[in-house]
Order: structure tokens, then C-alpha cells, then sequence
């Protein structure tokens, strides 16, 4: 693998909370490349959030080492890391501060030293990406929760990280926030960005991630493609995760039907369905 196309190279890392010598996490080995869409599951406690703070540089890492696009976290500031790894957290209030959507949004843009030209382009990109245009003079605490949500998203977008890590990012949110969010997320993956998002949110796991990893008491449970994560409930439980519910219909299924064993999504699984259906129809009609 060439070292160019990783983004995140995790080595052996371990993070032990002191004075109380807490290991958050243990023999964390894992890299991303560019360009990945993942999601991180597992139980609260599991050491989700550990490992976050980790990639940003938040915290420095007890041993082991975090390669973000092949420079050590020890090495650079967390106001460097921000232009490089853009961070959503769960809860949105804890980043809106200004007093407008566009002056929270250029906030970031305007304390890298930018010029004016180039403040107002990024923040006109992001607002274009977040389809927040109806708002931009709006004062971003009295947004409805998911536009909040997405006000947050363009200021870290402003910033044009090429990383973006959801940690929650759909707490809260009805049917429609929730995958208005995530597809803003799909759409910057489609554009190249490495994207991370750590949710609880199965269904919405199973219809974005390309791959899954799973993290069970500080260590990783499983690392694989998402439908082979979920397609093993058993080892799933050890973390307190259970697939979608549309996967556990699929692997409850009679194996003579021939249909997907580990169905992600309604289409994945409904799709061979009707197919099959029309088929006997058609078998009935010859």
C-alpha cells in the first residue's frame, strides 16, 4: 500500500487515563485510506471517543503513534490538525457562537489569515454544500436542531479539511435530519474526502459506510466491510450492537430462497425479492 494514499495510519496505540491508570484503549493497528467512508461502533465505553481525541490531537497517545496524512500528531499543534482532520461534535451548541450563519461559518477561514476574496468563496462553497442559503443571516442557536447540525458542518467545511469525523452527528434528529446530514456526508465522500462517523445509528451505518469497525472495551472487535461486520451478530453482541433490522430479517430468511444473506438496505434485499416474484409469475404465465 502506498503510504501517499493513507490518511490515517493508527501503530499499536494505547491511551491509559491517569492518576487512575485507565486503559481507554490497547493495540489499536489500523489505517484509512483517502477517500474511505467508515463508520466506528461499539457499546458506551468502548473507547470511541478516546480514540477521536487521539486523531485529533487532542490527546497525545501513551505509546503507539497516530499518522495523519503522514505526520505524527506529537508534531503538530491542534490548530494545524484542524486544517487537516474537520471535527462535528455530538452535540451542536457546544460550536455556534456568532451571530449570523455566515459570520460562523468564515470564523475559521478568517483566523487561518485568509484574504476576503478567498473567506467569502469558502463560505459561499460551504453554504452551497449544506444548502444553508435561506438562512445565512440567521442567528445559528435559534435554528431548528438540524440546521444547527449543518451550520456546524459548513463552518468545519470552511476550513476545507480533507478528513471530516461525525461523532454523533445525528443525535436528536428525526428521519428526515438524519439522512439529510448523512447525505451531505455521502456527497463530500463522492467528492474525495475521507470521511469518519462514529453513531449508534445502525441503519445508518449499514447505508453509507463502505466499511465498519467495531470497538469493544478499548480493543477492535471487528474491522471489515460493513455488510461482513453486521453479517456477525454474535461477535457483535460482545459490544452490545445489533445489525439493522432490515440484516437480521435477511439472515433469518430459509437459504433455499437464495435471496442476500446480509442485506444492508430495503432495496438490497427487496430488490431480489420482487425479481424473484416476477419471475414465478412469469413461470406461471409460460
Amino acid at each position: 500500500m502506498n503510504l501517499n494514499d493513507i490518511a490515517i495510519a493508527i501503530e499499536n496505540m494505547e491511551y491509559v487515563y491517569q492518576p487512575h491508570d485507565v486503559k481507554a484503549v490497547r493495540g489499536i493497528t489500523f489505517s484509512i485510506q483517502k477517500g474511505e467512508f467508515v463508520g466506528i461502533i461499539g457499546q458506551n465505553g468502548a473507547g470511541k471517543t478516546t480514540l477521536l481525541k487521539n486523531i485529533l490531537g487532542l490527546l497525545i497517545p501513551t505509546s503507539g503513534r497516530i499518522l495523519v496524512n503522514g505526520v505524527d500528531t506529537r508534531d503538530v499543534t491542534v490548530a494545524e490538525q484542524a486544517t487537516q482532520v474537520g471535527f462535528v461534535l455530538q452535540n451542536p451548541d457546544q460550536q455556534l457562537f456568532a451571530q449570523t450563519v455566515v459570520e460562523e461559518i468564515a470564523f475559521g477561514p478568517r483566523n487561518m489569515g485568509l484574504s476576503e476574496d478567498e473567506i467569502h468563496e469558502r463560505v459561499e462553497e460551504a453554504i452551497s454544500l449544506t444548502k444553508l442559503d435561506m438562512f445565512r443571516d440567521s442567528f445559528p442557536p435559534a435554528l431548528p436542531k438540524g440546521d444547527r447540525a449543518k451550520v456546524v458542518i459548513a463552518s468545519v467545511l470552511a476550513m476545507r479539511p480533507e478528513i471530516l469525523i461525525l461523532d454523533e452527528p445525528t443525535t436528536g434528529q428525526d428521519y428526515k435530519g438524519c439522512h439529510q446530514i448523512m447525505q451531505i456526508a455521502r456527497g463530500l465522500h463522492e467528492k474525495g474526502r475521507t470521511i469518519l462517523v462514529v453513531t449508534h445509528h445502525m441503519a445508518l451505518v449499514s447505508e453509507y459506510t463502505e466499511r465498519t469497525i467495531a470497538l469493544c472495551q478499548g480493543e477492535i472487535l471487528l474491522d471489515d466491510a460493513t455488510d461482513v461486520v453486521f453479517s456477525q451478530p454474535t461477535i457483535l453482541l460482545q459490544t452490545q450492537v445489533t445489525p439493522p433490522q432490515i440484516t437480521q430479517l435477511a439472515m433469518a430468511l430459509p437459504r433455499e430462497l437464495e435471496l442476500p444473506t446480509a442485506a444492508l438496505t430495503v432495496t438490497q434485499l427487496g430488490d431480489p425479492i420482487l425479481q424473484s416474484a416476477r419471475e414465478r409469475e412469469r413461470l406461471k404465465k409460460a
